[in-house]
């Protein structure tokens, strides 16, 4: 069975050592730099990369976002966009933990030398993944 690149293009740790020579694009192991073309919500953004002939989602890797129908979830969303949309940002990537669940990208996303997503944290906009992991809540 073939892997569908179009709609999962990052392979998860296990599919690398099956598919990795089927992709027809590179797969991302290393930092990179990026424009940011969409805000999903306030732990997901789309990018545009230099390697790439598309764009493809980025999951903020160290915070949980609300969800859009949960409280919060639109103004995490509206702050992230306003904060990088247009903008060129660098993402720290974890080779080891690199691809989550629904096949999107993993990173740190900083912006001017700054983690935006910790900047989300301090003004209460999202958890941590420490947090969330607590159990602090079941919902956010």
């Amino acid at each position: 069975m073939a892997h569908d690149f179009k709609r999962y293009p990052e392979l998860t740790k296990s599919q690398m050592a099956i598919y990795y020579f089927d992709s027809p694009h590179k797969q991302i192991t290393e930092n990179f730099s990026a424009e940011v073309v969409g805000v999903h919500d306030g732990d997901t953004i789309r990018v545009k990369w230099s390697e790439r002939d598309f764009t493809f989602p980025v999951r903020f890797g160290n915070t949980a976002a609300p969800e859009l129908d949960e409280e919060g979830g639109i103004e995490a969303r509206d702050w992230l966009h306003n904060r990088i949309l247009g903008k060129t940002v660098d993402i720290i990537v974890n080779p080891e933990n690199r691809v989550e669940k629904w096949g999107r990208l993993l990173g740190i996303v900083t912006e001017g030398g700054s983690d935006v997503g910790e900047e989300e944290e301090r003004l209460g906009l999202v958890k941590s993944w420490k947090q969330r992991k607590e159990g602090e809540s079941s919902r956010f």
